[in-house]
């Protein structure tokens, strides 16, 4: 993606364009179903996961583009709400939203008190400076560079891990720089302090489409580290929506406008072959 490409896409057409699939939306809860909306919460402050436009009202990102084409398969409109992320999980179990989409972690703990549907897989990804001067291609290029990361993340736990790897395999170690902020860890990788930065994907992406108009930094390619699906929640008791939505994600898989919404926000390196359900 070049650095004149707007970082903000508009899947507005994409999204108008799809036909709803009569199946589906007979096989909606009564609930949704007569009220052709299904309320979704999430904490919307993650580009470029879920953020607010410039009005600072509209939800936008490629999750809120991926949950209006599917609600365009239901037949359905998604209404926002937006919450702390710690209530999402409970807001699901009394009833008060009917699915949740925030960048959540499909794990084995949440999965005992929610159901997911997965739709991306998240993992750490390098980011270098424009051009990769250092020419970085992967975790094992890291050796005898200085990488920063923020404090207390799975991305400094990484870089421990992958420096002992080096020193093992008989190469230099990682300088690890831990931080406070991404900010931080911006400002050094812009001066050349550190060789790379480690972050989540979106996040990586989004910082590189943005910082300097998309000419400050790179991302390298290749699938995530460590990779594991961001889910959309579920109550236990809710089946019918799951399996609604699961399939409604499927078709759009099958029919390429679930990697058309992705590829549109740069994010594809985190594209599923197909959803799945508590996959994780």
């Amino acid at each position: 993606a070049g650095g004149g490409q707007s970082a903000i896409p508009d899947n507005s057409a994409l999204i108008a364009a799809i036909e709803p699939d009569q199946a589906l939306t007979a096989a909606l809860p009564p609930a949704v179903a007569q009220a052709k909306t299904v309320n979704v919460g999430s904490n919307i402050q993650s580009a470029p996961n879920n953020f607010y436009a410039t009005d600072g009202k509209t939800p936008i990102g490629y999750e809120v583009d991926l949950a209006k084409a599917v609600g365009s398969k239901l037949g359905v409109k998604m209404a926002y709400q937006d919450m702390a992320f710690g209530s999402l999980i409970t807001s699901l179990q009394s009833g008060r939203i009917d699915m949740t989409m925030a960048a959540m972690n499909d794990t084995k703990e949440r999965q005992q008190q929610i159901d997911f549907v997965d739709y991306f897989s998240s993992g750490i990804t390098i980011m270098v400076q424009k051009g990769n001067p250092k020419g970085i291609t992967g975790p094992d290029t890291l050796c005898g560079n200085n990488v920063a990361v923020v404090q207390g993340t799975s991305h400094q736990k990484f870089a421990a891990a992958q420096s002992d790897k080096c020193v093992q395999g008989g190469k230099p170690a990682i300088t690890v720089t831990a931080t406070d902020s991404d900010t931080q860890n911006q400002n050094q990788l812009r001066t050349g302090r550190v060789a790379a930065i480690l972050n989540d994907l979106p996040s990586a992406v989004y910082i590189s489409r943005t910082a300097g108009n998309g000419n400050t930094f790179e991302v390298v390619p290749g699938p995530p580290i460590e990779g594991g699906p961001y889910g959309i929640g579920f109550a236990k008791t809710n089946v019918a929506l799951r399996d609604a939505v699961n399939r409604a994600l499927g078709e759009l898989v099958s029919d390429g406008t679930y990697l058309k919404i992705l590829q549109s926000w740069g994010v594809e390196q985190g594209a599923l072959k197909e959803p799945a359900i508590n996959g994780a």
